[in-house]
């Protein structure tokens, strides 16, 4: 038996406003609020295939390029819509040193987390 990724946990200044975004991004919902942050994930709710996001506050800056980051893929726009989409919701372009022929776009959260945008269309769980 193997594990699977259930949770990905972001420190963040504001966890309200980013569950906000990452909501209107993924089509998540908030499915718990405590002190300490949000959850989002999954109209479904926990246990499905797509792990949720716990946003938590933290007051620390960040320091440095993230070792982690999250790729998105539309499911239901070409690339270019796609790419619109998230800029309207919030996002913004990100120059990391790419090439600028990359097949994706590199772009940051509101809170400057960077996430890329891939080409193609996957289907919706």
């Amino acid at each position: 038996m193997a594990c699977r990724i259930s949770d990905l946990v972001i420190d963040c200044s504001d966890p309200e406003a980013l569950a906000r975004f990452w909501c209107e991004v993924l089509d998540f919902t908030v499915l718990a609020r405590g002190e300490e942050g949000v959850e989002i994930g999954p109209r479904e709710g926990l246990g499905g295939p797509q792990p949720v996001i716990v946003l938590i506050r933290g007051d620390e800056p960040r320091k440095g390029k993230l070792r982690l980051h999250i790729d998105v893929t539309a499911t239901d726009r070409d690339q270019d819509a796609e790419l619109e989409r998230l800029l309207a919701a919030g996002a913004r372009p990100l120059d990391i040193g790419q090439s600028g022929q990359d097949p994706w776009h590199v772009l940051a959260d509101p809170e400057g987390n960077e996430f890329c945008l891939l080409g193609g269309r996957i289907d919706p769980l």
